[in-house]
């Protein structure tokens, strides 16, 4: 779940590996501990992190209450949500959020994501704790969040298989691969079309979730985990 990083401005690049690696334009003073770490901290700690931190947060929030909400009304009355439309709201979600933060932070929503960016050079790995802290941080609250709004319903989040627990492991396998992949062809790829991540990663959750919904109940998502044992 990510933007394609040609779509961020090139002063905020979220894939900013290259400039954590780049000389300063001025040398630092020689003999002084604060020039001397200055340059390498400005690199790896932009001034605009924060904002990307504050991103995160309200995208993985958002797609935590969306999705799992979504989810809990369905199981508790498919009257009120049924279970395809609460595969498409957390597809629909996914790429609303893309296309809102995108341009911020990425949009990763998904310690596997980052970690996964980071693996390929495409993220700076000293970021890598700050947004995995930003996206575990809005799970939780949105996890609460739902608690409190859907009481007395109790199964919020939960994803205890259907049918066996092997069946429910290879099936997470296969999604959660088919997830990862779409996700780093279309933002990683300088070949693929930008504008339309937001559109093939969405559709992506939204298949995904519908095929392993009823087996496993699609928590390839780790934030879903967090829900699940929070609500637990």
């Amino acid at each position: 779940m990510a933007a394609n990083p040609r779509a961020i401005s090139s002063s905020e690049d979220i894939h900013d590996a290259v400039a954590a690696h780049s000389p300063s334009s001025s040398p630092p003073p020689k003999g002084t501990l604060l020039g001397r770490w200055k340059p390498s901290t400005e690199a790896y700690f932009p001034p605009f992190l924060l904002k990307k931190v504050l991103a995160e947060v309200i995208a993985t929030f958002l797609l935590v209450f969306v999705t799992c909400g979504s989810a809990a009304m369905s199981r508790s009355n498919e009257g009120l949500v049924s279970k395809l439309g609460a595969s498409v709201a957390g597809g629909l979600i996914v790429t609303v959020m893309i296309y809102a933060v995108g341009h911020i932070s990425g949009a990763h929503m998904n310690p596997a994501v980052t970690f996964a960016f980071a693996a390929l050079r495409h993220f700076p790995w000293i970021q890598v704790p700050f947004y995995m802290a930003a996206q575990l941080t809005g799970a939780m609250a949105a996890s609460f969040t739902l608690r409190e709004l859907l009481h007395p319903i109790a199964d919020i989040g939960t994803t205890t298989p259907a049918r066996t627990a092997t069946q429910a492991l290879v099936m997470e396998i296969v999604v959660t691969f088919s997830m990862m992949f779409v996700t780093s062809a279309v933002a990683t790829d300088t070949k693929a079309v930008g504008e339309l991540a937001g559109l093939a990663v969405g559709s992506a959750v939204c298949i995904t979730s519908i095929v392993a919904g009823y087996n496993s109940k699609a928590s390839y998502i780790i934030n879903f985990e967090v829900i699940a044992m929070t609500n637990s």
